[in-house]
């Protein structure tokens, strides 16, 4: 397939043919982003190009085609680059036009030299993105993933395990061999010195330290929100319509990647010059080694196409508002009946027997923030589930199971050592001059399954305290305040959160289910376990793409409907004045709203309208019965 290996392994040299054919006009950019454009939607291609979540940088070509599936944790200012440079030859005067978008480095021949000041300079924008793998992103996702992709990598022979091995281990002897590393990875015999300074002028002019350098701080935090997680940190240059794009938004970038070790080389040379001044090296020394990590660390993407992505499931159509995607939902709706009475038989057998539980958490499942009035987030059905046992096993296998079924999820253990050491507000750290990232920064409909049984009595401090007091914020404002030390700043969030607890929350919440088991398994282990083995890929498979796409449909409730829910609202009144309130209504109506959408239907019913009536009536009848038998409330 010579056509792809073009544009897939070379992107440069479809690049540099258009920008031959129509410099200096400034249309050769959008026929640039116009034929990448085109090129992925042939059939399958997008699975054609390699993506940094599934394969290790050291087994991708250098300036070749790459996809990233990402969140952005951070922006970093914005950065002047050389969009259009001439390079003259010294000898012969000849002059050669050549274009630094896409390039960390400018490209300058052994002979030639960068004219600064040539009338032809077109100095340009960008903007990085510092962005990780989806936070929480569950494994079935990965797997999905890796297993569409068709994408060819293999590890080079030549340049690739020096690479590797540098950025773990070599970095302080960067500097020992510069004109060999250009040799390996350049390939073009180019004389290096001859062109850093323009380089450094052409792009980021900054620096950084080397990872494990004894005269350096700690390696270098790749500032992951969630604890544990793997995969590549990557900085994402952006060259259009980046005021779109906003922190904690996920992303799916195609891009050209750069992981040129000249970087690295400038950064080194930038870093031993700036120790002549003390000062400057130490005004901006940290952020230097965090806006510059070493490329083999934290490789760049050039982005040529950028989109936000409405959801992360592979089982679902990217978009769902093209005609195919159309086609697979309205398959899909015809068979919804079946795959909700077998999702609610699965998850009654998982919270042991107790079929109101699991309509509810169904509910919960599909809930997310549709709109906002003021400072009200509508949708959003934080549930608590109390009544759990005190055991670690059931409702760590509970976590397991909302595992399987969303994309994205985590677990948050609330015990006081975490609530006291844990950070879960992302705060700016201004001497690095980056947003240090916390546990609640996670992206759009995550599973947050927060666990309140292992509680214990103790003492919270202040950073427990803030912590405890962002986690009620967030449950009750979708709003997380991040720490800029001089002022706070909100950032809305759409995340579920359900909280396991033997009695009521301490944790503010839309809707408490008391657990009522119907079978108590000699071995919860034993039992929670079988649930999963039991159950076919298939059928568990169409339980991600229905709790996926029901969250993605749109809602309504008709003027009729409407009136007759309201007079419904106000006969209850008359009835029961002091336990009928404005929140049972709106409760009510969240029921009824998630109710009808785990049918498929879009629009309330009267018939919803009396099941959602009749399961409120029937959770806090068993409220009621609870807080009779303990005799105070749950």
């Amino acid at each position: 397939m010579p056509c792809v290996a073009d544009w897939l392994n070379n992107p440069f040299s479809i690049v540099q043919g258009i920008f031959a054919q129509n410099a200096p006009n400034s249309d050769w950019e959008k026929k640039v982003t116009e034929y990448f454009k085109e090129k992925l939607k042939e059939n399958n291609a997008t699975n054609w190009v390699p993506s940094l979540n599934d394969v290790p940088v050291h087994y991708l070509k250098p300036n070749s085609l790459v996809k990233f599936r990402c969140m952005v944790q951070d922006m970093f200012d914005p950065e002047f680059y050389m969009g259009v440079y001439e390079t003259v030859d010294p000898n012969t005067n000849a002059r050669v036009l050549h274009f630094g978008k896409y390039r960390d480095v400018a490209e300058c021949g052994p002979q030639q030299e960068i004219d600064l000041n040539s009338s032809q300079t077109v100095t340009s924008e960008r903007q990085t993105f510092y962005c990780v793998p989806v936070p929480g992103e569950s494994a079935w996702v990965k797997e999905a993933y890796i297993s569409a992709s068709q994408a060819r990598v293999s590890p080079s022979t030549s340049y690739t395990p020096s690479r590797h091995k540098r950025s773990y281990e070599e970095d302080e002897d960067m500097d020992l061999h510069p004109s060999k590393q250009k040799e390996q990875h350049m390939g073009s015999g180019g004389d290096i010195h001859g062109c850093v300074e323009p380089k450094r002028l052409e792009t980021e002019a900054s620096a950084g330290h080397h990872l494990n350098s004894p005269n350096c701080s700690p390696p270098l935090d790749l500032n992951f929100p969630l604890p544990g997680e793997k995969g590549p940190a990557c900085l994402v240059k952006v060259y259009e319509s980046w005021d779109s794009f906003k922190v904690n938004d996920v992303l799916e970038v195609y891009g050209i990647l750069s992981v040129d070790p000249v970087l690295s080389i400038v950064n080194s040379e930038e870093r031993d010059s700036s120790t002549l001044d003390p000062m400057e090296c130490m005004d901006t020394a940290e952020e230097q080694r965090v806006h510059s990590p070493p490329a083999s660390l934290v490789p760049r993407i050039h982005v040529i196409l950028a989109q936000k992505l409405q959801h992360i499931n592979p089982l679902l159509p990217a978009c769902l508002n093209e005609e195919e995607s159309k086609t697979f939902v309205s398959n899909f709706m015809s068979e919804l009946s079946p795959v909700r009475a077998e999702l609610l038989g699965f998850l009654t057998h998982a919270l042991l027997g107790d079929g109101l539980a699991a309509e509810y958490l169904i509910l919960h499942l599909i809930s997310t923030v549709y709109a906002r009035r003021d400072v009200l987030p509508l949708g959003k059905f934080a549930v608590n589930l109390s009544g759990c046992p005190r055991n670690s096993i059931f409702t760590e296998h509970i976590y397991r199971i909302i595992q399987q079924l969303v994309p994205a999820s985590y677990r948050l253990q609330m015990t006081i050592e975490n609530m006291n050491h844990s950070r879960f507000i992302p705060h700016k750290d201004y001497a690095a001059n980056r947003l240090v990232s916390g546990v609640l920064q996670l992206a759009s409909n995550t599973s947050l399954v927060v666990d309140e049984t292992q509680l214990e009595q103790g003492q919270l401090d202040t950073t427990g305290v803030h912590n405890v007091t962002a986690l009620g914020n967030l449950i009750t404002w979708q709003k997380v305040d991040y720490d800029f030390s001089y002022h706070q700043m909100e950032f809305p969030c759409n995340i579920n959160v359900l909280i396991t607890s033997e009695g009521r929350s301490l944790l503010p919440s839309d809707c408490q289910v008391h657990l009522q088991p119907q079978i108590i398994p000699p071995n919860m282990e034993e039992y929670m376990n079988s649930l999963l083995t039991a159950v076919l890929p298939s059928v568990l498979n169409k339980f991600r793409i229905y709790l996926s796409l029901l969250r993605l449909l749109d809602y309504s409730i008709s003027d009729e409907v409407t009136k007759a829910v309201e007079e419904d609202f106000v006969e209850m009144r008359k009835n029961d004045p002091e336990s009928v309130t404005a929140d049972d209504l709106h409760r009510t109506l969240l029921v009824a709203r998630f109710l009808s959408l785990s049918a498929g239907q879009t629009t309330l019913s009267r018939e919803r309208w009396l099941r959602a009536k009749q399961l409120e009536a029937l959770r806090k009848a068993r409220l009621q019965q609870q807080k009779c038998v303990n005799g105070n409330e749950l």
